[in-house]
């Protein structure tokens, strides 16, 4: 805190250490260190960048290098992060997503400018674009053979429950159809190459399918996303009329625990290890010959550690197959050994963390159901 009345100071102090203010008002990221002047929230230095894009709504400064005046201290002391979430918070739906500090830019974003900028949740029963149980518009997907990026018609229907795609714009029949119970879509923008890039995953024929799509326009995409999330709910509400809203929240999109390269033999484990890229998307380990790959190579069940399944560090000793990376792990399923070899000892140790939390878990019955996919072809 630099300069400011010493009463001043002592009073930014206090209102800093309030437990509301010791969590990032739009992020959850502990300790922040920077809040807005004029929202009066507290925020962490990745969000106070997002802030000051918007100058016309935030005004941000350092809590410990910059001045406050009396006039700004008061107004943080009478707001903070409580009163900010009661207002600008109140009327979020229950499948909105709401990112965390480990989520991309692009949600981080168009939260706060939803919130803020927008005020999309201050007013109960607000229409939104992306609740009205029917989306249509152009997104750039990557076609699956050529890798070219082409404007595609997307249409959602909550009435149909599904997404379709066209080739053109006129199209009466689409590409594809995809029931909505069946389809995950998740931010990779990184994989993708671009910041607005959005995976969408369906099954087929009990293999996982992926597209991959962005659109210019932040606020878009993150409609899409939502809405695709809004249909499913009202989805999951009719065909589980039980279930607690809790409870559907949770069946909707999820991001993948855990993506990256690793080494693999095939099953009879005297074969040259190969360099794959893998996905793990809750029991479901995929791997592909490239991260944009539009079907994966081949897919395994990881079930529970009651059913007979491990992780272990390291490779079976008398291991064949040459390869290059040393850091080995074995997962262990009822019906044979999968062996995988990483770069570092990180991505070792990560990926073991990974398949833990899996093996830990006890299986659902709708697990249990989907376990054949153990069957499924894991060569390379």
């Amino acid at each position: 805190m630099a300069g400011g009345n010493e009463r001043s100071v002592k009073t930014l102090k206090e209102v800093w250490r309030r437990a509301e203010n010791s969590l990032c008002a739009d992020c959850g990221k502990p300790d922040p260190d920077w809040a807005s002047s004029t929202l009066g929230v507290f925020i962490c230095l990745s969000c106070s960048g997002i802030h000051r894009n918007i100058p016309s709504i935030s005004k941000v400064k350092s809590l410990k290098m910059d001045q406050w005046d009396d006039t700004q201290v008061q107004f943080l002391a009478k707001h903070g992060n409580a009163v900010a979430k009661a207002t600008y918070e109140a009327h979020i739906p229950i499948y909105y997503y709401q990112p965390t500090y480990n989520d991309c830019q692009v949600l981080r974003e168009q939260w706060i400018r939803a919130k803020y900028e927008r005020k999309e949740f201050t007013e109960p029963g607000k229409q939104l674009p992306y609740s009205d149980g029917v989306k249509e518009g152009i997104l750039w997907k990557r076609g699956r053979d050529n890798g070219q990026f082409l404007p595609r018609k997307f249409l959602l229907s909550e009435r149909e429950g599904c997404l379709k795609y066209f080739t053109k714009q006129d199209a009466k029949e689409p590409k594809i159809s995809v029931k909505i119970d069946v389809i995950n879509a998740t931010f990779q923008p990184v994989k993708i190459g671009n910041p607005n890039g959005l995976q969408i995953t369906y099954l087929k024929d009990n293999k996982t399918r992926n597209i991959f799509v962005y659109h210019e326009s932040g606020k878009e995409v993150v409609d899409w996303f939502n809405a695709i999330r809004s249909v499913q709910f009202h989805y999951l509400k009719v065909a589980f009329p039980i279930a607690s809203d809790n409870e559907i929240k949770n069946r909707l999109t999820r991001n993948f625990l855990k993506e990256g390269y690793m080494e693999k033999t095939g099953p009879k484990q005297r074969e040259a290890f190969k360099k794959r890229w893998f996905t793990l998307d809750h029991r479901r380990l995929m791997y592909f010959k490239d991260p944009l790959d539009a079907f994966a190579k081949g897919e395994v069940f990881v079930g529970s550690r009651e059913n007979g399944y491990s992780v272990q560090k390291g490779l079976p000793s008398g291991t064949q197959g040459n390869f290059s990376w040393h850091y080995g792990l074995t997962i262990v399923t009822p019906d044979r050994e999968y062996l995988f070899t990483c770069e570092t000892e990180t991505d070792q140790l990560d990926w073991i963390a990974a398949f833990t939390r899996i093996i830990n878990q006890a299986m659902t019955p709708q697990e249990y159901a989907s376990k054949c996919l153990d069957a499924v072809s894991f060569l390379s």
